[in-house]
């Protein structure tokens, strides 16, 4: 029996190790069901909800393991679907490879049922390598053309199979005029730059007396080496949220996030240093960043497209995170002033003491930071985080301390609604040894997280460790874009567009075979994370948490709570509780620190003698 195209595909995908395809069925790749049916299988078809989710769920699959992620979708509505989690994967630096069928060629130009341009659609998120396969002999090249790209550029690539082609019997390239062979693998390398652009960032880096440094997930790779220099500049080291788990939140000179969702001392670090080392991250919101000619900066990227980015660096160094600190370390002289440091780790631990005041704070009926804070003693060690855009976003920057093995991800340039449970999904697959947490909010869960705890109950059997645990921040708001309303424009709460119905996300997991567990009052929050880290099975908590509590930056400047303030006096329909959780959030910076507290809200403080 001859083998066709689609088989070849099959088999080509098997060869590059590629073990799962996240996907949706559609007639426009029946002849790839049609071969995964001939090929038992192999490699799995990961059946998501929505084709959106299989992309986010490659994604997720992506960042996790290291490896490419691949996805598949049906033509026209199916490939336009998956655009979002491209995107995402784009904008992240993720490997993802979409495969997408297309009508037959005879009907191509013909306005034909679910003919779209792909080739022009993808142009811009399959940027760096888009292709359409039209005859049996091209696919090889195609294929491995895709996959290569996609792992080099750390990027989203495309192929296109119409659906006649996939019929179609497989031949391979020839030796011939305008054949074109094909081969396996993508090597491994870590470029490294000049000796002697080393030299110049190291003088500039040990000419510094307040030196900050900024890490991303450029630099996960190099977690001994940045803490060597870190401790040789005497410097402190603030983290972009894509780069949370780059390094340990643990060590007291880690600042933690940096931006928006960032906290106070990375705020002053960067707002006070005389020199800046950023390594492995292209964080965004340069005015976050120190001013300029305040400081002197170096940048670190393996990626020659993404140096010179966001603030005017002196040196820009290109080369593999790793091996570039490991020769730059010997250059370096030690710290001069201890002082800086100091100040850094005195303002760090200050730091946690206010958001365990924060978290300690009653609101109505639960505070999601406390939610999110009684967690962080409870992650197990090897456990992998997902985090939804919103609100959820910023108690997960805040307030979990990541630090060892522990793994943790969101959508960090496209910030995007709903990747929270397709990651947690694709990182199962990734590590289905290794527990999963997803962080989302209400609006997040609505949009699409339900109907994914779906593909959750059909798959987490195959898992070896059951726990994948759906945390739901409950506030029945569109929270994140109500408090950017109110800091940013100045304008009152509008309901028809924020406030979303309540709904029973905990009876929905029962209903689909899962765990589901309710939360209404703070003292059941450490039972129900207890309950779900303990259970034998997937578990959806339902956190019913206060929208009042201010999601906005603990360094939010002056114009930004004028306008909150407006808000109020215009008429916001939360304006009272917005006040009163607004002023006791703010309060827990001002006391004085070292206060021993009860672990959970409502429980009688201790005061120091």
């Amino acid at each position: 029996m001859s083998q066709k195209v689609s088989d070849h595909l099959l088999e080509r995908l098997r060869e590059w190790g590629v073990e799962h395809v996240f996907a949706y069925p559609g007639d426009g790749i029946n002849g790839l069901l049609a071969a995964w049916g001939r090929a038992d299988d192999d490699p799995r078809f990961i059946q998501s909800r929505h084709e959106e989710m299989s992309a986010f769920e490659a994604v997720g699959y992506a960042k996790f393991s290291g490896r490419v992620g691949v996805c598949a979708a049906t033509s026209g509505p199916g490939a336009i679907h998956l655009l979002n989690g491209l995107y995402d994967a784009k904008l992240d630096h993720v490997p993802v490879v979409a495969i997408v069928g297309q009508t037959n060629r005879s009907a191509m130009g013909g306005s034909y049922q679910q003919e779209v341009d792909l080739l022009s659609l993808y142009k811009d998120v399959a940027s760096d390598f888009c292709e359409m396969v039209t005859v049996p002999e091209q696919l090889p090249n195609v294929l491995d053309r895709a996959i290569r790209t996609a792992l080099a550029r750390r990027s989203v690539t495309a192929v296109i199979i119409p659906a006649d082609v996939q019929e179609l019997d497989y031949a391979p390239p020839g030796h011939a005029f305008k054949m074109v062979p094909s081969s396996l693998g993508a090597p491994q390398s870590a470029p490294v730059p000049a000796d002697e652009d080393l030299a110049r960032a190291a003088e500039v880096l040990n000419a510094g007396e307040k030196v900050a440094l900024l890490v991303g997930q450029g630099a996960r790779g190099a977690r001994q080496e940045v803490m060597a220099v870190a401790d040789r500049l005497g410097a402190g080291v603030a983290k972009a949220l894509l780069g949370k788990d780059a390094l340990d939140d643990d060590l007291p000179y880690v600042t933690g996030s940096i931006g928006l969702l960032g906290t106070r001392p990375s705020y002053e670090l960067m707002m006070r240093c005389d020199t800046l080392l950023v390594v492995g991250s292209s964080f965004p919101y340069t005015q976050f960043l120190p001013e300029f000619e305040q400081a002197r900066a170096v940048q670190i990227d393996i990626d020659p497209h993404m140096v010179g980015l966001r603030y005017p660096f002196e040196v820009n160094l290109v080369g593999d995170a790793r091996e570039t600190l490991t020769r730059l370390l010997p250059l370096l002289g030690p710290a001069r002033h201890h002082s800086w440091r100091k100040q850094i780790e005195k303002n760090t631990a200050r730091w946690w003491e206010i958001m365990q005041r924060r978290a300690a704070v009653d609101a109505d009926p639960v505070n999601p930071e406390y939610v999110i804070h009684a967690l962080d003693g409870l992650l197990p060690e090897n456990v992998i985080l997902s985090a939804d855009s919103g609100s959820a976003a910023n108690w997960y920057a805040r307030h979990l301390r990541l630090r060892g093995a522990m793994r943790g991800s969101l959508s960090g340039t496209l910030a995007t609604m709903g990747p929270g449970v397709p990651y947690a999904i694709g990182a199962k697959f990734a590590h289905g040894d290794r527990p999963a947490i997803a962080l989302v909010g209400d609006g997040a869960m609505q949009m699409n997280g339900m109907a994914e705890l779906i593909t959750i109950a059909k798959y987490h059997r195959e898992w070896e460790d059951p726990m994948l645990i759906v945390a739901v921040l409950n506030n029945q708001d569109l929270n994140q874009v109500t408090w950017e309303m109110r800091a940013m424009e100045g304008a009152p709460q509008f309901l028809p567009s924020q406030s979303i119905p309540d709904v029973a996300y905990a009876d929905f997991a029962r209903m689909v075979g899962l765990k589901g567990i309710r939360v209404e009052k703070p003292g059941e929050v450490v039972d129900a994370w207890e309950a779900a880290l303990a259970a034998d099975r997937p578990c959806v908590l339902d956190f019913v948490t206060d929208p009042a509590v201010p999601p906005i930056p603990p360094h939010a400047s002056l114009d930004q709570i004028e306008a909150a303030v407006s808000s109020v006096l215009k008429g916001d329909s939360d304006r009272t509780a917005m006040v009163r959780q607004g002023f006791k959030a703010k309060v827990q910076e001002l006391l004085p620190g070292h206060r021993h507290r009860a672990d959970r809200p409502g429980a009688k403080e201790r005061h120091p003698d």
